[in-house]
């Protein structure tokens, strides 16, 4: 890779961070607001192994979340596409769902299925599977017409113009929606941690806001970062990498 690529966001991200430092240690930077970078640094270090099992447990959580909200998705849209009168009936009802606010969804997912992983799955699982399911059916529906008929000449079935010309036409946008889905499955883990449990990120958020510990919020707040970085960065991989052809939009 070209200097002329990274250099210039590693330049403001240094000059960003030199910043944050010299306001952290400004009297009013120092009262309950930002704390400096080495503070941050510090504490992520002397706590690197607490920061990372509860990193690896929100990760757990929102991973199968995803991955469930992810098929879960994908099937309906494909079903929403393919079975008109499926979207008629049941994609109202799909909307109508995602007009609840998690934390009203969450606190009735914690009392049905407890406060175990399986609660916070769900909730990550609730947050996946609407943009997947709307950009999977948005995606096989935005094939032009034309291409549709010059398969149809060919004698080509309904099997055939799905795999070969609808699910390649929408993967770009469904790859999209997965890179969406990624990061509210991890929010969704987060603020399943909230309502009650023993190890994560999002209970240790809620410790260190009731202790007022500034400097343990940010460091959570940057192992969230971590997360989200990374899965964007793997899922930004596998688009370039297989479903380049949308790059070409």
């Amino acid at each position: 890779m070209k200097p002329s690529v990274w250099l210039p966001p590693l330049l403001v991200t240094a000059l960003f961070l030199v910043c944050w430092e010299i306001f952290g240690h400004l009297p009013m930077g120092r009262v309950k607001v930002v704390p400096p970078v080495s503070a941050i640094a510090m504490d992520i270090i002397h706590n690197h192994q607490l920061l990372l099992r509860a990193m690896l447990h929100t990760l757990t959580e929102a991973m199968v979340g995803f991955a469930a909200g992810a098929a879960f998705g994908f099937l309906m849209g494909v079903l929403f596409a393919e079975v008109r009168i499926l979207e008629r009936m049941f994609f109202p009802v799909f909307i109508i769902s995602q007009t609840i606010p998690v934390v009203a969804f969450g606190a009735l997912v914690v009392i049905w299925f407890g406060n175990g992983m399986l609660s916070k799955v769900v909730i990550a699982f609730y947050l996946t599977f609407f943009p997947v399911t709307v950009h999977t059916h948005r995606g096989l529906l935005s094939v032009e017409q034309q291409r549709i008929d010059l398969l149809r000449s060919f004698a080509a079935s309904r099997w055939t113009l799905f795999w070969r010309l609808r699910l390649p036409f929408a993967l770009p946008t469904i790859m999209t929606s997965l890179i969406l889905g990624s990061s509210l499955s991890l929010v969704g883990a987060i603020v399943g941690e909230w309502f009650g449990d023993t190890k994560g990120l999002g209970i240790m958020l809620v410790q260190a806001m009731y202790v007022e510990n500034m400097v343990r919020l940010w460091s959570i707040i940057v192992a969230c970062g971590v997360i989200g970085v990374g899965l964007y960065a793997v899922l930004r991989f596998v688009q370039t990498r297989w479903i380049w052809w949308g790059n070409e939009t």
